[in-house]
């Protein structure tokens, strides 16, 4: 899977190249006499956010057909503050999201979701539509994280494994970004610093508590970066926007590629109301040995701002 992952990288980043290629052949000689000029139509603060709000209830009662009572909610919060002047362009994201689900026969609440995430990229023009640029990336969660099982009586019991950076993820590193649009971009940084901080009194032996030594508070790595993004409207008043990380650890099975990957489908019925689908997986064996998912799908209450 990891080389095919490669593959598609390496085969956008050679069509990106040429496509750079077929635009400076077209314009030609007429760069050559004509003075170049910087585009300043858009300097200056750009800022947009969405919070939504989902909310599900089940309840049953006499069903025959059976069902467990259930309610649940999500709250999040999309917000961009991007920047540019000149030749300057500053992109920054922050993403929150928080979500419960309590059930009739369960003994405790449990999280469907919760995720902290903060992405910055500075760029300065390079030419066309790339940029030299320098990216970073911080994510977490909010609260703490537990793994559930039940005692010997068959009474559900939970371990607490995960809490507020433990683990949190500190990326940054030098790169080229490629932009046309706020809405599609890329950027790739071969020399990437990575950090895993958690909290060292969840480690465990032969590194099985996200990569870190048992004892240690944080794991550094080194490698390669990309990181892609993609909006636009499928049809009227349907959003589909995609988010893609991938990152190899030069120091350590370099072959071994993490990957997040996003997709947000919004649906928008009036100006308040939507309806809302979120997938979103991650391969890191240093977490887990495998696919992690998760799936949201709800009528959300929507604000933009």
């Amino acid at each position: 899977m990891q080389k095919k992952l490669w593959w598609a990288l390496a085969l956008l980043v050679s069509g990106l190249i040429q496509a750079q290629t077929s635009e400076k052949e077209l314009i030609g000689n007429t760069e050559k006499t004509v003075k170049k000029t910087v585009d300043t139509t858009s300097n200056g603060w750009k800022t947009k956010g969405n919070l939504i709000f989902l909310f599900n209830q089940s309840n049953f009662n006499n069903w025959l057909a059976g069902g467990e009572n259930n309610i649940s909610g999500n709250l999040g919060i999309n917000y961009d503050f991007n920047y540019k002047k000149d030749k300057i362009t500053w992109d920054n994201k922050v993403i929150a999201s928080y979500g419960l689900i309590q059930t009739k026969n369960a003994d405790f609440e449990k999280k469907t979701d919760d995720r902290f995430e903060y992405n910055s990229v500075f760029g300065k023009k390079a030419g066309g539509y790339w940029y030299y640029s320098f990216f970073m990336n911080f994510r977490t969660q909010f609260t703490k994280g537990y793994v559930y099982s039940k005692d010997a009586n068959g009474k559900e019991i939970r371990t607490e494994n995960t809490n507020m950076l433990s683990p949190g993820y500190l990326t940054f590193g030098p790169g080229m970004l490629w932009k046309k649009s706020d809405n599609f971009k890329f950027n790739m940084a071969p020399l990437t610093s990575k950090f895993t901080f958690v909290d060292k009194d969840f480690t465990l032996p032969n590194k099985a508590y996200f990569g870190v030594e048992e004892g240690k508070s944080y794991r550094y790595e080194l490698g390669f970066y990309a990181s892609g993004y993609y909006k636009f409207d499928i049809m009227q008043n349907v959003t589909l926007e995609n988010t893609l990380n991938l990152y190899s650890n030069y120091l350590d099975k370099p072959q071994n590629v993490d990957l997040d990957y996003t997709t947000n489908i919004v649906m928008k019925i009036n100006r308040y109301l939507t309806t809302n689908f979120v997938f979103q997986t991650i391969y890191d064996d240093n977490a887990f040995a495998g696919f992690q998912t998760r799936q949201i799908f709800g009528l959300g209450v929507n604000y933009a701002f």
